[in-house]
């Protein structure tokens, strides 16, 4: 094992135990403005404690979220240095943009949402309940601004670091970087959208499945009823949406996968020759032989989705030299689980909503232990779609442009696809040159251990949640707040004006 391997598997290894958490984060603060937004247009005390209980879940997401977050901007610079000082204009912009507008907007409206039920109006509460989601959706929304970069870059040239009004060498090679000279090209770049929207829809797909598997529970044991069916329904029309659109947008996404990154969609769909393509459903791909065992596919399907047209040539990997072709197994399975497990979503939650129009949803005990369960599924669906993405762009950590013409990729006089290699930065040349691979193994193995731990307090935390369940809602005090801003003036604990005397000096 090299410092290569140990560091991808290093930072694969925090970044999926941390993306447990946007997901729930992101999907329940869609949850969280529905019921909120209900409680206080009706008053009905049965959503206000759905929204409490809920929002108490969120709070202890966002919490083990930050925390498993910054572990990764600190790799950046240990394990991947070469990486970050090629990147650091274009991610340091990305990422400032995700502290000042998203993270500072979720976390400064939490405390309200946390403690400000009878501190605040309705309308405060559920302003603030407004900007928690949106923040959690701006939070995505730069941080895959910054992974789009590197899957599709654009809004940038290639420059030396200079020291000193010199260009930098080390061990011979001139150091570069990329340098934004169009920051909404940057911003802008041409998988961001496709990426965006999949990434959304995936969260507030695994937020939804949340609340039901956990709803679904109760109805179950019998417990908290009617505030389990009020959640399980909002949940249910959640997740209905999120699963058909989640295929949607996956749909004009792996198009566009298609446009920028051919390579990845071959190893996606296990298309080895260039030429009318099937579409897999099953199979064994063996990169050796080049061809999928047990293939079980529609003819023509890759075709038809990618030109809409089922003889349409479909670019192979045959057309990449052996260095530049991404590994094909991984990719593939990751692909097809989540794709799998879309396609059972949406026959899942179209069950549901059937057997809620009939009213025997909540007595069908085979589809509610289905929904406790399935939560697992959209876990696995969201890992899976990063994995695909991720390891389907190697071996470049910073993906150079391809270019077609008349809708013909360009390839050079071997017939293969020449890449411009100083636009992009291959993964083996971006770690740090000062590691060594005793180093990284060690970190690995304490972050293995600190992260099991970690893992294992939020599950316990979680589990103690869940069995208590949701506190009863007493009648609301008879003067609520106007605002937040009334209750800081307000002594702490008791209720006085700060006016006169010498505690309100």
């Amino acid at each position: 094992m090299d410092v290569v391997f140990l560091s991808r598997l290093q930072f694969a290894l925090t970044i999926m135990f941390h993306y447990v958490f946007p997901p729930l984060t992101i999907g329940l603060g869609g949850v969280l403005v529905y019921l909120d937004g209900i409680s206080w247009r009706t008053g009905n005390p049965t959503y206000e404690k759905a929204a409490r209980f809920w929002t108490r879940i969120f709070a202890l997401n966002f919490a083990v979220g930050v925390a498993t977050g910054i572990v990764m901007e600190f790799e950046f610079g240990t394990n991947w240095a070469t990486y970050s000082r090629f990147v650091g204009d274009v991610f340091g912009s990305a990422l400032a943009a995700e502290g000042i507008f998203a993270f500072f907007l979720e976390s400064g409206f939490l405390a309200v949402l946390v403690f400000g039920w009878d501190r605040v109006s309705p309308g405060m509460h559920f302003f603030s309940t407004c900007m928690v989601a949106l923040g959690s959706i701006f939070s995505s929304i730069w941080i895959v601004v910054a992974n789009s970069w590197q899957q599709t870059p654009a809004g940038h040239h290639i420059v030396p670091i200079l020291r000193d009004g010199v260009p930098w060498v080390v061990d011979g090679e001139v150091m570069m970087r990329a340098e934004i000279v169009d920051f909404w090209a940057m911003v802008l770049n041409p998988s961001t959208i496709y990426r965006l929207s999949h990434v959304l829809v995936g969260c507030f797909l695994m937020g939804a499945f949340f609340v039901m598997s956990i709803s679904a529970f109760y109805l179950l044991r019998n417990r908290h009823v009617e505030f389990a069916r009020h959640s399980f329904r909002g949940a249910l029309a959640l997740g209905t949406v999120a699963s058909i659109a989640a295929l949607v947008g996956g749909h004009f996404q792996a198009k566009n996968v298609y446009r920028t990154q051919p390579a990845k969609l071959a190893a996606f769909e296990g298309h080895f020759e260039t030429g009318p393509a099937a579409l897999s459903l099953f199979g064994l791909p063996d990169e050796d032989e080049g061809r999928i065992r047990f293939d079980l596919a529609v003819p023509g399907g890759l075709s038809f989705l990618v030109h809409e047209d089922f003889h349409g040539d479909v670019v192979g990997l045959d057309k990449f030299r052996p260095e530049d072709r991404p590994p094909v197994v991984i990719p593939f399975f990751s692909y097809h689980v989540m794709i799998a497990l879309g396609m059972f979503f949406i026959g899942l939650t179209l069950t549901g909503c059937w057997f809620l129009r009939r009213g025997t949803l909540f007595r069908s005990r085979r589809l509610l232990w289905t929904f406790v369960f399935a939560v697992g599924g959209a876990l696995v669906a969201n890992q899976a779609g990063w994995v695909a993405a991720e390891v389907g762009r190697q071996p470049w950590i910073v993906h150079p442009p391809v270019e077609w013409v008349d809708g013909h990729l360009v390839v050079g006089v071997d017939g293969t696809v020449e890449y411009d290699e100083t636009l992009g930065l291959r993964t083996s040349d971006a770690v740090s040159r000062a590691v060594s691979e005793d180093q990284v193994l060690a970190s690995l193995v304490l972050f293995t251990v600190i992260y099991a731990l970690l893992g294992a307090t939020w599950i316990f935390l979680l589990d103690r949640k869940i069995r208590h369940g949701p506190e009863p809602v007493g009648p609301r005090p008879a003067a609520r707040r106007e605002g937040f801003l009334d209750t800081a003036a307000e002594r702490a604990g008791h209720g006085e004006p700060l006016t006169g005397g010498s505690r309100g000096a």
